[in-house]
C-alpha cells in the first residue's frame, strides 16, 4: 500500500463502530456473516453491514460470499455475505518508516549466511540490491521521484542532482550506521538498475545532517516534468 492508502485504513477505524467491528473480527477465528457482527456490536444489521463493507474498502477486512452449511443446489437461498480481518499489516509513520523492509532484507542476510558461510554484510548486500531490481522492475512505469516516494524516501531536485530528506530506516541507521547504510545505498543501487530510466542516476554513499545517507548523483533535467 502507498502511505495514502494507509492512512486512510488507519483513519477508518476512528468510527466509533467501525472500530466495534474491527474488534469483532480480530476476536474471531475464521469468517463473520453480518447477522453475528451486528450482534456482537450491538448495532442493527443494516449499521454492521454499511460500516464492514466500508472496512473493506480500506483494505482492513476481506469478504467472501458462502451459502449456509448443507444447503445446496436450486432453492438453497443466496449466498451469504461474509468478513475476516484481511491478512495485510496496515502502519502508518510520520516520517514513512520501513523497518519491516530492513527487517526482511536482515533476516534473508542471516539464513544466506547460515547456509552458504557467506558473511553476512556481503549476503545483505547481495539481498538489498535484490530486492532494489525488483522493486524497481515493478515501478518501471514510474517516474524515478514517484518510486523514491512509494518507499518512503522524500526526494528532492537539487543542482543535478537528487537528495532524501527522510531515511525509511533512521532508528536502525542511528544503531548501526554502517551497516544500514551500506543497505540502503545497495537498495537504491538497485532500484536504479531495475528502473531503467534514461535519467542517468547514481546512488552514492554521502551523509549529510539531517538527510539520508545516499544521494542519487546526475542529470535528473525533466523528472519533474514526467510527474
Amino acid at each position: 500500500m502507498d502511505r495514502r492508502t494507509r492512512i486512510a485504513g488507519i483513519a477508518a477505524l476512528d468510527q466509533p463502530v467501525r472500530a466495534d467491528l474491527y474488534a469483532v473480527l480480530a476476536d474471531r477465528d475464521g469468517w463473520v456473516g453480518r447477522d453475528e457482527a451486528a450482534e456482537a456490536a450491538g448495532v442493527p444489521r443494516s449499521v454492521a453491514a454499511f460500516h464492514l463493507d466500508k472496512l473493506v474498502e480500506a483494505g482492513l477486512d476481506e469478504t467472501r460470499f458462502e451459502r449456509p452449511p448443507g444447503r445446496t443446489g436450486p432453492g438453497a437461498g443466496r449466498p451469504a455475505k461474509k468478513y475476516r480481518r484481511a491478512e495485510a499489516e496496515v502502519a502508518v509513520s510520520l516520517p514513512d518508516r520501513r523497518y519491516d523492509l530492513a527487517g526482511a532484507l536482515l533476516a534473508d542476510a542471516v539464513a544466506e549466511s547460515e547456509q552458504n558461510g557467506r558473511p553476512v554484510a556481503a549476503a545483505l548486500a547481495n539481498a538489498a540490491k535484490a530486492t532494489g531490481r525488483e522493486l524497481g522492475a515493478s515501478l518501471r512505469s514510474t517516474p524515478t521521484i514517484e518510486a523514491l516516494e512509494q518507499l518512503g524516501y522524500e526526494p528532492h531536485e537539487r543542482e543535478g542532482d537528487v537528495v532524501l530528506a527522510n531515511c525509511p530506516f533512521h532508528a536502525l541507521a542511528e544503531r548501526h550506521r554502517t551497516l544500514v547504510c551500506g543497505m540502503n545505498l545497495d537498495l537504491l543501487t538497485g532500484l536504479t538498475e531495475g528502473l531503467e530510466s534514461d535519467e542517468a542516476m547514481v546512488p552514492r554513499l554521502e551523509p549529510a545532517e539531517g538527510m539520508c545517507c545516499v544521494r542519487l548523483r546526475g542529470s535528473t533535467r525533466g523528472l519533474a516534468d514526467q510527474r
